[in-house]
């Protein structure tokens, strides 16, 4: 099977590496689908699943952690058929923990980072967590005057219109801070959710799959009129922007949010440490079917507001709450066919079609099944997977009875095969080795466990994908040419879009179409055609950072895109880095690649890390690599989040000729923003590179990593000759001897804490 099936202790550099592309795709695909869309591919189950198996194989790997993470994002982009609402305060998704251990370990982590002994008070609230829609209710001077859905956590969908038909949603408040953002959940209740699939089946209309479709459907209409018709509730549990504080603890927050006129959970419940929290957990979960709404765990949030503030967040999440997610759910069900998709990056990936079945009072229809290792029976070491009887790996076939789980309402994963139940004459399935789309050879590259297209640009579902990704929303957002009219020009004959640069070419070449220009289409006029034409020239300026995010370089992700614009600053310095890199980058490459065997075959974990060393040891020491190359890869890889991995590929992306070609015809029609330098007026350390190395005493190192970030400051994994101070507590090792060797001022954490009081 593929790596997907390997466990995480057991991955080789190349399967984590693999593994964690992998994951990326399909956590991305999973958000857009559920979020945006309101219509999920995968299971609850299954997404929690693959985001698990993400954090873990980054806490084994740290290098090899993407700047396209799942762990750095959250939702999906807003609709484009809502007006867009900016979030004062970003709205973040939670943490999640599937076992007693996992929360064990979550009061651990909160003490260690507030320095908190192991019997000193620490109270949580434990509440259910409503399986429904994230809404933000905006009160000014007690009046309701904007309602938003979460979206991507910093933009969100108005729908403001939609929510004031809701009930359990006050439109005036007493009492209440002059700003107040309530923040909560919309959901329906199986009763109501029961009567309105059968007034729907009545009237002919569609039905909904489970009550969290039918709220987010109905919430997102566009005619607040058909919100108004859907029983719709609300529960308060949280707040955005305030003028006031509604209390000192989070427990009296919320009955305060109660006295207001907001419906809380009465569940909701004060904990004293994790014995009780676990406790509350498993009443909750035997009471579950009782409650006549849907719920998926169980959030547990850190009592004391000051200490809340004190933990703050993570990139996505914060550090003082988690979700505790109940376990999926099994059926059994027939496979009928085995599909293959190509994606935005080529690989090939396999998705079984099922009998519909119902799991959990949901019809499934559609099934992961990873890669063709998976199929086969056997893991990226040729090890078997659902071993039979025999020890041997069941491999799946098209007729087989197969064993699927969920906990949510959609794709589920094929987990098992009743050898039993198979058909007679039944052959095993062969995976493809030409691309289904454009008939190229399909290539499954050492250390890979997915097989892609060679085709590139020639093949249809690249060639698209990449377009598509390239007018989102969190690229170049143009008005009026989304995925849909990218398909149209795609296949255009008289005015195509193929690449980037054809786009900015396009009102040209529309005027030399004559009669046949786009105003005189069907489904365009004069109007439209016009509005695209200025749409398309309003980004012909555009911010570093959307441009490199745009390019869809494998492994670049917004977050990176956003730390390589805020490192470099400008588009010319960041190629004359990448370009001055390129040396070093191939040496480091090349020197990958001749080690790679000897440590596949080590299985003693210390040989392989010496392997590495000896490898790195090689290449740096090589005196024909410049200096200027070994610099600027010593740059490129400290960027904090962004290492060797990310580095290879964006370098070997700008040094592809075709690619490189591309992204030079494009270039010349845009102007690109300068990064803003952030106001830290005052600060000791803006604007200064810092590394953190050895132990700190007095603050946790992700709490000093914060403050420096806060005040302006970069900071780094590995001292560089850019590094302007290093801040080394006691055990501080090869950090401190490069420092000292580069000449890089050095400071103990007592001095790292005089200079930053009063910050």
């Amino acid at each position: 099977m593929q790596a997907a099936e390997v466990k995480v202790g057991d991955l080789t550099r190349e399967e984590a590496e693999a593994e964690l592309a992998r994951l990326a795709r399909k956590i991305a695909d999973a958000n857009q689908a559920y979020h945006a869309e309101d219509a999920p591919e995968i299971s609850d189950a299954d997404f929690d699943a693959l985001k698990r198996r993400n954090a873990e194989i980054e806490a084994r790997f740290p290098e090899l952690k993407r700047s396209d993470s799942p762990s750095e994002q959250v939702g999906a982009a807003p609709s484009e058929g809502f007006a867009k609402v900016r979030h004062r305060v970003r709205m973040l998704s939670l943490a999640n923990a599937f076992e007693d251990d996992d929360i064990r370990d979550f009061d651990g982590r909160v003490r260690s980072f507030l320095n908190l002994g192991a019997k000193a008070a620490l109270a949580f609230t434990a509440e259910p967590k409503i399986d429904g829609l994230s809404l933000s209710l905006r009160y000014e001077k007690g009046v309701l005057v904007e309602a938003a859905t979460r979206g991507d956590g910093a933009e969100g969908e108005n729908v403001t219109a939609n929510a004031r038909t809701i009930d359990d949603i006050p439109q005036r408040l007493e009492g209440a801070p002059d700003v107040l953002e309530v923040r909560g959940e919309v959901y329906m209740s199986h009763a109501d959710f029961a009567a309105l699939n059968e007034r729907q089946a009545a009237a002919g209309a569609k039905t909904f799959a489970n009550p969290r479709n039918a709220a987010a459907g109905s919430l997102r209409q566009l005619d607040p009129k058909i919100t108004a018709g859907r029983p719709l509730k609300f529960f308060a549990y949280a707040w955005g922007e305030l003028s006031d504080p509604l209390a000192d603890t989070q427990i009296g927050a919320i009955e305060r949010l109660s006295d207001l006129g907001f419906s809380t959970n009465p569940l909701t419940t004060l904990c004293d440490g994790p014995a009780e929290m676990l406790d509350t957990y498993r009443a909750i979960e035997a009471g579950r079917v009782d409650l006549g709404y849907d719920i998926d765990g169980v959030v547990y949030k850190v009592n004391d507001l000051s200490l809340q503030a004190r933990l703050g967040f993570r990139a996505t999440t914060p550090r003082w709450a988690i979700a505790h997610k109940f376990p999926a759910e099994l059926a059994w069900t027939r496979l009928e066919k085995i599909e293959i998709q190509v994606g935005r990056t080529g690989a090939l990936s396999p998705v079984a079609r099922l009998q519909p079945v119902t799991v959990g009072g949901v019809v499934v229809s559609n099934a992961t099944l990873h890669n063709e290792d998976y199929i086969a029976g056997r893991d990226s070491k040729g090890a078997p997977i659902r071993p039979d009887a025999e020890g041997r790996g069941k491999d799946i076939r098209i007729g087989d009875w197969v064993q699927v789980y969920r906990a949510g309402d959609v794709i589920p994963k094929v987990a098992d095969v009743d050898l039993s139940r198979r058909p007679e004459g039944t052959a095993p399935y062969r995976f493809p080795d030409t691309c289904p789309e454009c008939g190229s050879d399909a290539i499954r590259e050492e250390g890979d466990s997915v097989r892609r297209c060679s085709g590139g640009l020639i093949c249809p579902a690249q060639a698209m994908e990449k377009l598509k990704h390239f007018v989102s929303r969190a690229a170049f957002d143009i008005e009026g040419l989304g995925a849909k009219q990218i398909e149209a020009f795609f296949h255009d004959d008289l005015l195509p879009i193929r690449e980037p640069a054809d786009i900015f070419t396009l009102a040209r070449r529309d005027e030399e179409n004559g009669l046949r220009r786009l105003k005189n289409r069907d489904g365009w006029g004069e109007t439209s055609a016009a509005n695209l034409f200025r749409a398309i020239e309003e980004r012909r300026r555009i911010p570093l950072n959307r441009l490199i995010f745009a390019l869809g370089i494998r492994h670049v992700g917004e977050v990176a895109a956003q730390d390589l614009a805020r490192h470099f600053g400008t588009w010319a310095a960041l190629i004359d880095a990448i370009d001055t890199a390129f040396p070093a980058e191939e040496r480091h490459r090349k020197a990958e690649e001749a080690v790679l065997a000897e440590r596949q075959a080590a299985e003693d974990v210390g040989r392989r890390a010496r392997i590495k060393e000896s490898r790195d040891a090689v290449w740096e020491a090589d005196p024909a690599l410049p200096q200027a190359a070994r610099d600027a890869w010593a740059d490129l890889i400290g960027i904090d989040g962004v290492g060797a991995t990310l580095a290879v590929s964006l370098i070997s992306a700008f040094h592809q000729k075709a690619e490189r070609a591309s992204i030079d015809r494009l270039v010349a029609h845009l102007t690109i923003e300068e990064v803003a330098r952030p106001q830290t007026e005052g600060s000791p350390v803006a604007g200064k590179t810092l590394v953190f190395t050895g132990s700190l005493e007095k603050m946790t190192r992700a709490e000093a990593k914060a403050r420096a970030e806060a005040l302006g400051a970069k900071v780094a994994g590995s001292v560089s000759a850019k590094t302007d101070l290093l801040i080394a507590g006691p055990g501080a090792g090869s950090k401190a001897a490069k420092a000292a060797e580069l000449g890089v001022e050095t400071i103990d954490e007592d001095a790292w804490l005089a200079l930053i009081e009063g910050h």
